[in-house]
């Protein structure tokens, strides 16, 4: 039996192979292009109540720090309407309406100075309304995202299909484009989000084959931390790792900043964002001898916020640390109460367990990436 090995030539060329990106046509939401070949965009959205200014702001500010690109917020309300555009010249990220039914928040928004509204045609009533929208999201330049959602799908396309499938996603989502391309509006984002990640990755696939739109990827009510991060993990990641999606969101019941840590983490993980601090550490065995719990944690916090792109490995253990800290670029390989302090594959030095944290720390100041 001849089985192919591939040697360090063929790893290498498998590592470094460009990503196959699924082409699409670009939009821009602000200063942030959308599809194409811009970089993918993390999204968020706030859950704080958007007439309360200062507490959506103060929100919008800690998901700037944590890295968003993109932050939607609810125009649910008079109020709201009101609210947006005091909110839109506090921050400095673009910000996205998001309407349902209304159409006059629609236009409060637009005139408030939003990078994008997020709104159905469909669903705001007469052809008069869609038109007065469209008509102003077009000489602002703003584009319309057409959320379609599994649980919110239009009558007669329920009774077509019996439940929600694919096909009703997807028709859903080209009935609304189709409304938008009728008045001449075809700077649109499209999302077909679902809580079933099967069912929402079919979709995508659907709407990726027949069309260029650029696409917002996304599972719906995904749940807590825990849950919701695994869904969105998966169902954005499957997409992702396909070459589909320009632009994602993950859905969490936390705080938006926890959506954007998460959203950042699975882009980093398939290699599509710029690296920032990536820590990897061992899950532990009965081989541990050192508290790497308390070290991976305190690590964490401390570099919290860093933007530099350095890859750190923590581990606990003689059989697997010293390879995989050598890997990276900065390691720990730890054993018996102390720790070898590896840079860019090199021992620098041994520190007592209780030296750990600040040695790392400290290399990270110090390191100077390369490119």
């Amino acid at each position: 039996m001849n089985i192919p090995i591939l040697n360090n030539d063929n790893q290498q060329a498998y590592a470094t192979r460009p990503f196959r990106r699924r082409v699409s046509r670009q939009v821009m939401v602000g200063n942030v292009p959308v599809g194409g070949n811009a970089a993918i965009s993390v999204q968020t959205m706030t859950k704080t109540k958007t007439s309360d200014i200062e507490a959506t702001v103060a929100q919008i500010l800690r998901c700037q720090e944590a890295g968003v690109d993109i932050v939607r917020i609810t125009v649910n309300d008079w109020a709201a309407a009101e609210a947006i555009g005091e909110i839109v010249k506090r921050v400095s990220v673009p910000i996205v309406s998001d309407i349902h039914f209304n159409h006059v928040f629609a236009l409060k928004a637009i005139e408030g100075g939003v990078a994008k509204v997020r709104i159905n045609p469909g669903n705001i009533g007469s052809k008069e309304r869609i038109k007065e929208v469209l008509t102003k999201a077009k000489e602002r330049g703003i584009p319309i995202r057409v959320g379609v959602n599994s649980g919110s799908l239009e009558e007669d396309i329920l009774a077509k299909y019996g439940y929600p499938t694919p096909e009703a996603l997807f028709d859903s989502a080209m009935r609304h484009a189709e409304i938008a391309a009728d008045y001449g509006f075809d700077d649109v984002i499209i999302s077909v989000k679902s809580t079933d990640v099967r069912l929402m990755i079919e979709a995508y696939r659907m709407i990726a084959e027949k069309t260029d739109f650029p696409l917002h990827l996304g599972v719906t009510e995904a749940g807590t931390t825990r849950v919701g991060t695994i869904k969105s993990s998966v169902g954005i990641g499957t997409l992702l790792a396909e070459g589909i999606g320009d632009t994602i969101r993950v859905s969490l019941t936390d705080e938006p900043e926890k959506e954007v840590e998460v959203g950042k983490e699975i882009l980093r993980s398939l290699g599509l964002t710029q690296r920032s601090i990536e820590i990897i550490s061992c899950p532990t065995c009965g081989r541990l001898e050192v508290d790497l719990f308390k070290i991976t944690g305190e690590i964490e916090e401390r570099l919290k916020g860093i933007k530099k792109p350095v890859k750190i490995a923590l581990l606990g253990c003689v059989v697997n640390g010293p390879g995989e800290a050598s890997e990276a670029d900065i390691g720990i390989a730890a054993g018996k109460g102390v720790g070898i302090l590896y840079r860019k594959g090199e021992v620098i030095r041994r520190v007592k367990e209780e030296e750990i944290i600040d040695a790392v720390v400290e290399e990270v100041m110090n390191f100077i990436p390369t490119e």
